[in-house]
């Protein structure tokens, strides 16, 4: 299993963390790849070295694909037409879309919720209207799954454990990790 995280200025750190920390404790090869060369910087100021560069991301190579939030990095990501082109190929192909607070608006924006369930932060879901609102900490419509904030990020990311990799992989993290689900 292999998860893109793409990365714009303004992420919100306990999303990108948190899941990122999640999938490689699972055994999920996790690529981040950022829209500009060299560190990047969340909204509260932590920065971190992404892996790559989102031109070198090629949609085959993975099999799911997370938008974190944060302000402006939900924005900055909706902004870029690479991003949206991922999305938009991985959706096609069948692949995990993923989205976390603001990042469904990207997947809006993306042109790939129409009529499907999504979830957000209470402050991005007008922006939804295109999909069919649900107000859950984690939403999965076939491929789709989204969450609502830096709170849910621990259910979000151990729910894409539970899909790609089974209950029983969720059980084994968990009886370290201790989180409550």
């Amino acid at each position: 299993m292999k998860a893109v995280v793409p990365l714009a200025e303004g992420f919100e750190e306990i999303e990108f963390n948190s899941i990122v920390d999640i999938l490689r404790r699972a055994g999920i090869e996790v690529i981040t790849a950022s829209l500009k060369e060299g560190l990047v910087e969340g909204s509260h100021g932590v920065t971190v070295m992404p892996d790559t560069s989102i031109d070198n991301i090629k949609p085959e190579q993975f099999d799911v694909i997370v938008i974190p939030g944060g302000d402006p990095g939900f924005v900055n990501l909706g902004k870029d037409r690479r991003v949206l082109n991922l999305v938009r190929e991985m959706d096609k192909a069948g692949k995990y879309v993923t989205a976390i607070c603001g990042g469904p608006v990207v997947l809006s924006r993306a042109g790939i919720i129409k009529g499907r369930k999504v979830t957000s932060h209470p402050g991005a879901r007008e922006l939804l209207t295109d999909a069919q609102y649900v107000d859950e900490r984690v939403v999965v419509d076939g491929k789709l799954v989204t969450s609502q904030g830096p709170g849910t990020a621990m259910e979000f990311a151990m729910k894409l454990v539970e899909l790609l990799m089974g209950k029983n992989k969720v059980q084994e993290l968990n009886s370290g990790i201790l989180a409550r689900l």
